[in-house]
């Protein structure tokens, strides 16, 4: 057998970054660290911090006794074996229903109670890492936060049903079995309600993401190095930031461009905040994954909005996958801060996305047909396609914002209330997703990005 201690994990700027010389397959990786399969029973977490792996020994040691909790099997300073689940996640499982079978509120509301009787201050578990085996047993993973962060109520697990449509008929099944639990719930909101233009956001510093707070109640669906995104209502999302200087850059953008189809629709704008329309779709990232070859009507829209940009006075021309969601209404893009502040004429994060995934000489081919000028500008020099070669490409130049027109159509409606009203707007995922960091900065924080985009954010599955 291969000695899993082999992997490294260490931090990178965005993702972790893997160096695995073993055959063990990376089955799932999140913000603490990466899972590899080791048998057909047995897994292995490999931690980049060795604190947070001594965090979920202990939670794991504490658990061992509960029946929804894995294995443990063996640990050391920076890794964690435990019991392997071959099964869907309860965000699969649950995926396709109208409403949340009784059997499996039953069931979660044990593994909630037997989490307070066992002293855990995180009494929640997102849909994500509940597992559904056999005869819809539930186990659940990713106990780091165990003895760390309070919630006395499963705030990440009501809002993954609120997204999936499912929070009320989960709530309406509490009342009825546990009325004391529900009422117990019930008075953590009234208590803790808060208007989102006060949640706080601050900036993590150079290379960081923004931090936010887990403990607040409002459906997070993005969060990343400018800001962070909350649902608010079916079909609306706020972007909260976390330096007023990027509110003020993105809200004036895209209030400039409302009339441009994929910039998302503005409702209202603060000092630190934009509201826009939530996005109900994939990002094209996650929709080429399940496609074998790229049809021509994916890059003809893409074509379209590069080219769009370009006509607009966008200094920045690029379509990150990740940026661009796949709606009734089209594509649309989000993540527009540095669009007037860096100067970008190919779309070097596209090519690299697509290169990723195997397309980009189809995309170029096709290109060249639709519009042969582009298509020569873009190929005059070769393509670069490593970080390197891209950051040298971008320039960082002085930011001069279009003029916000005055318009009486309809995605005029998109204005701030008050004395903020000519200010820009930003918009951001909505998508039922976890997402973690969706955002794009232009000359990009990352400089050494790995191929990351393909994997799963924010959750060790085993």
């Amino acid at each position: 057998m291969e000695d899993f201690r082999l992997i490294k994990v260490t931090k990178g700027p965005k993702t972790l970054l893997i160096d695995n010389p073993t055959n063990y397959p990376l089955i799932g990786m999140g913000a603490q660290g990466a899972v590899f399969k080791i048998s057909e029973e047995r897994c292995v977490k490999i931690y980049s911090n060795t604190l947070q792996a001594q965090m979920e020994v202990e939670a794991l040691k504490a658990g061992q006794h509960l029946p929804f909790f894995p294995r443990l099997y063996g640990y050391g300073e920076n890794y964690i074996v435990m019991e392997y689940f071959n099964a869907p996640t309860l965000k699969e499982y649950i995926r396709n229903c109208t409403f949340i079978p009784e059997s499996i509120t039953r069931k979660l509301l044990f593994i909630l109670g037997e989490m307070r009787n066992a002293q855990f201050t995180m009494i929640d578990a997102p849909l994500r890492d509940i597992f559904v085996l056999e005869n819809e047993e539930l186990k659940v993973i990713d106990h780091v936060n165990a003895f760390k962060r309070i919630h006395p109520v499963p705030l990440k697990l009501l809002r993954d049903l609120n997204m999936m449509l499912l929070k009320e008929s989960f709530l309406s099944q509490v009342r009825k079995l546990e009325p004391d639990t529900y009422k117990t719930w019930q008075r953590y909101f009234d208590e803790n309600k808060i208007d989102y233009r006060n949640i706080p956001v601050f900036s993590g510093g150079d290379g960081e993401g923004v931090k936010v707070d887990s403990a607040i109640s409002q459906t997070l669906i993005g969060a990343g190095h400018q800001g962070a995104v909350y649902r608010i209502a079916e079909d609306k999302c706020v972007k909260i930031y976390g330096k007023p200087g990027h509110c003020e850059m993105e809200k004036t953008i895209l209030l400039a461009n409302q009339d441009l189809s994929f910039i998302p629709k503005v409702y209202e704008s603060g000092n630190n905040y934009v509201v826009m329309e939530y996005l109900v779709g994939p990002d094209l990232n996650t929709f080429l994954k399940k496609q074998t070859t790229l049809q021509p009507v994916v890059t003809k829209l893409l074509l379209d909005i590069l080219t769009s940009q370009k006509q607009a006075g966008f200094k920045q021309i690029d379509a990150p996958l990740r940026h661009v969601f796949v709606t009734n209404n089209g594509f649309k893009m989000v993540d527009h801060v540095y669009s007037y502040s860096r100067l970008q004429e190919r779309p070097l994060e596209l090519f690299q996305n697509l290169h990723e995934r195997g397309f980009l000489t189809d995309f170029l081919e096709q290109v060249k047909v639709l519009d042969p000028a582009t298509h020569a500008e873009w190929t005059k020099t070769p393509i670069p396609l490593t970080e390197e070669e891209v950051q040298r490409e971008i320039k960082d130049i002085p930011t001069v914002l279009p003029v916000i027109k005055n318009r009486s159509s309809k995605k005029g409606n998109g204005h701030k209330k008050g004395k903020d009203h000519g200010k820009d707007h930003d918009h951001k995922k909505g998508h039922d997703r976890n997402s973690q960091k969706r955002e794009h900065g232009g000359k990009r924080d990352n400089k050494n990005k790995k191929k990351g985009n393909d994997r799963k954010k924010g959750s060790d599955k085993k």
